[in-house]
């Protein structure tokens, strides 16, 4: 048998909120997620603990992240001088390197995502 409560610790006090299905859905998901009793510790937790988010990364993610970052810019380097080039000649002729360059940044742009996509998955997940 659980111990005896004090009266100040005793959680007999409904509170009714409405949500639509979907919420609902979620907060269940969030719940068995985050390996919760009930929705309501969830729910307890998240209201009553930090709103903070603390995201420690390892050693290999934060080189990925670096990576991406380096990545990234380089890609911002090739599109300003694409724009340029565009915008120096009033009539300006793609040509097949400026096909093959798009082509490159189009490929790293999904790599970026993919990766970043793997972090937030991790995040959401509480790993």
């Amino acid at each position: 048998m659980r111990p005896r409560l004090p009266d100040n610790e005793k959680r007999n006090k409904p509170l009714i909120i409405r949500v639509s299905k979907e919420e609902k859905i979620r907060i269940k998901s969030h719940t068995k997620m985050g390996k919760y009793a009930c929705m309501s510790d969830f729910i307890r937790t998240r209201l009553f603990n930090s709103n903070k988010k603390v995201i420690s990364l390892d050693k290999e993610a934060s080189t990925q992240i670096k990576r991406m970052d380096y990545e990234l810019n380089k890609i911002g380097v090739n599109l300003n001088q694409i724009a340029k080039k565009i915008n120096i000649h009033d009539v300006y002729q793609f040509t097949s390197d400026d096909r093959e360059v798009f082509k490159q940044i189009l490929q790293e742009l999904r790599n970026c995502f993919s990766v970043l996509q793997k972090y937030m998955e991790k995040i959401d997940s509480g790993k």
